[in-house]
């Protein structure tokens, strides 16, 4: 529940620090008093958009803080544990702060928080029901989610939402895929003829750097032969003159002189070496000439395979010797493609299972919700009927629709139907004709399912705005049984509701200073009574307006 609430340079106010008890808070005082600004403040400390706008003038700062008892919070105290927000007390402490440049700081429990982890928060603390609220349950989304908390369909939903939203996700990827098959198709028989005409090349052989050598070596074999003879030739064919018949000479002579000059020796052998290198040289050259052999038909298929593998590289934008790559990568993209093709039989088994799943969870969904809107609707007609409407009637429509592909929370259509007098056919509510008849079945459907929420304290700020007599005292009764088992405050014109709070907040204005301030006091039970008074009868006070509103608030402590 909450228990403080210290407010620093917030618009009309200065300062304030209010303690607050549990079970029904009013809070009442003259119109433009400040009683909203109450209000404001606990929606700025919970992650209200802020403006600097609200900073009491000449201040350079507002300072909002609020303390609660998390003992009756349960999830709260999960939700703080698993943000990693000390808990250890099982206290929560919530500040925010305003500056004149319009920035803002927030923080839990010590720590620097987001507005929106402020906004997670905040719907595990306050629920807050206000004085238009009467216009947010003519939305159809509304009627859905106070029909689904009163069924508590939490899992349910999101069991079903997360079905769907992968149902979406698969559908959309299907839908795109299926859109570019023709064009992968097409893609794909591209792909598949340019690896055909590579695979031609024999890729697993492919040397393109010797297919040059051996057709430059064809090309010019006829030179090669004539040269490489008249090499053989000089080296030994020749019988006159020859490089071996020459160094043998030189052998000869040199043998006969080393007798006569030892150093001659080395240059002796080095002759030797150099008869055994020609030797060889011309044996490997004359090998290599008898294996040559004029090859014309050879010569036409090279420059033919040559031919082939240039214009490929040109075609391709790569050189021959990337030719292999390029396949590579084409066998790469067919079998992307080819994967493709699977995706989308896959997606189509996947697609087709989701809807399966998420409608048969509809289908619970609108058995829980028909259950429950049968409840809640005789649960509401009561409470309208206590609120002066003897001959109303509600109902909650829950129609499924038969709708082919999934969506959101379900495939049922809900609609709050109300019958005002006897007789008359039920209607939706967003066409009753009476601001009167709207408001009170609003509060009747709120009081009815305040109960179904998971917030310790609720705020309920004039809700009980046209109405009055009798009805008033009834809604104030209310209040206070809701009050005696959930921390409630509520912002009221009306004794018959004040005199039935266990604790009364008076709201003043303050213009002894140069500035006008806004406080707020507690008051006590003789206090109760004038203010009681002074809700009753205005201006004037007398004897009888006491009494009269010292029995009301009698009759109301008693209850």
């Amino acid at each position: 529940m909450l228990q403080n609430i210290t407010i620093l340079n917030l618009a009309v106010v200065d300062a304030l620090d209010l303690n607050l008890d549990a079970g029904l808070s009013v809070l009442t005082g003259e119109t433009g008093a400040g009683k909203s600004i109450l209000l404001t403040a606990i929606g700025l400390a919970l992650g209200a958009r802020a403006d600097a706008a609200y900073i009491r003038p000449n201040c350079p700062r507002a300072e909002i803080n609020l303390s609660f008892d998390l003992s009756d919070a349960p999830d709260a105290q999960t939700w703080l544990e698993n943000n990693e927000f000390d808990n250890s007390e099982k206290q929560c402490l919530i500040r925010r702060t305003l500056r004149q440049d319009g920035k803002s700081k927030a923080y839990i429990n010590g720590r620097p928080a987001t507005l929106q982890s402020l906004k997670l928060l905040s719907s595990q603390l306050i629920e807050i029901h206000g004085q238009h609220a009467h216009l947010t349950l003519l939305d159809s989304a509304e009627q859905a989610g106070l029909i689904d908390n009163f069924a508590k369909n939490s899992d349910l939903l999101d069991d079903i939402n997360q079905v769907y939203l992968q149902w979406r996700a698969d559908s959309h990827e299907l839908t795109a895929l299926i859109k570019s098959s023709t064009e992968q198709s097409n893609q794909e028989d591209l792909f598949t003829y340019q690896l055909n005409e590579l695979q031609e090349l024999d890729l697993e052989n492919y040397d393109y750097d010797a297919l040059i050598a051996e057709h430059t070596q064809l090309a010019n074999l006829e030179e090669i032969l004539n040269s490489g003879q008249q090499q053989l030739d000089l080296l030994s064919d020749n019988e006159q003159v020859s490089a071996n018949q020459l160094i043998n000479q030189s052998i000869s002579a040199i043998s006969d002189l080393i007798p006569l000059a030892k150093d001659l020796t080395e240059p002796h052998s080095l002759l030797i070496e150099a008869q055994i290198q020609i030797d060889e040289a011309t044996q490997q050259l004359r090998h290599f000439l008898e294996s040559q052999e004029l090859d014309p038909q050879r010569l036409q298929t090279l420059d033919s395979q040559i031919g082939i593998i240039q214009n490929l590289s040109r075609k391709h934008h790569v050189s021959p010797e990337e030719l292999p790559d390029v396949a590579a990568s084409l066998r790469q993209n067919l079998d992307g493609l080819s994967h493709s093709s699977e995706r989308i039989d896959s997606l189509k088994i996947l697609v087709e299972q989701q809807t399966k799943q998420y409608f048969v969870l509809a289908a619970e969904l609108s058995a829980v919700r028909i259950k429950a809107a049968k409840k809640l609707s005789g649960l509401i007609s009561e409470m309208i009927k206590e609120l002066g409407m003897p001959q109303g009637e509600f109902s909650i429509s829950v129609e499924p629709q038969a709708i082919e592909q999934p969506k959101v929370n379900g495939v049922d259509k809900i609609e709050f139907l109300v019958s005002a007098n006897k007789g008359l056919p039920l209607r939706p509510l967003a066409k009753v004709a009476s601001g009167g008849e709207l408001s009170r079945i609003s509060l009747a459907i709120q009081v009815t399912t305040c109960h179904d929420t998971s917030a310790a304290t609720m705020i309920f700020d004039e809700v009980d705005s046209g109405i009055g007599g009798g009805i008033a005292e009834i809604v104030g009764q209310k209040l206070r049984t809701l009050g005696n088992t959930t921390q409630v405050l509520c912002v009221t014109h009306l004794p018959q509701v004040a005199t039935q709070a266990h604790q009364h907040l008076f709201v003043y204005k303050d213009s002894s200073n140069e500035m006008t301030t806004s406080n707020v006091r507690s008051l006590s039970t003789e206090q109760r009574i004038e203010e009681t008074a002074r809700m009753l009868g205005g201006v004037n006070i007398t004897d009888s307006t006491l009494a009269h509103a010292k029995e009301m608030l009698m009759l109301g402590m008693r209850n």
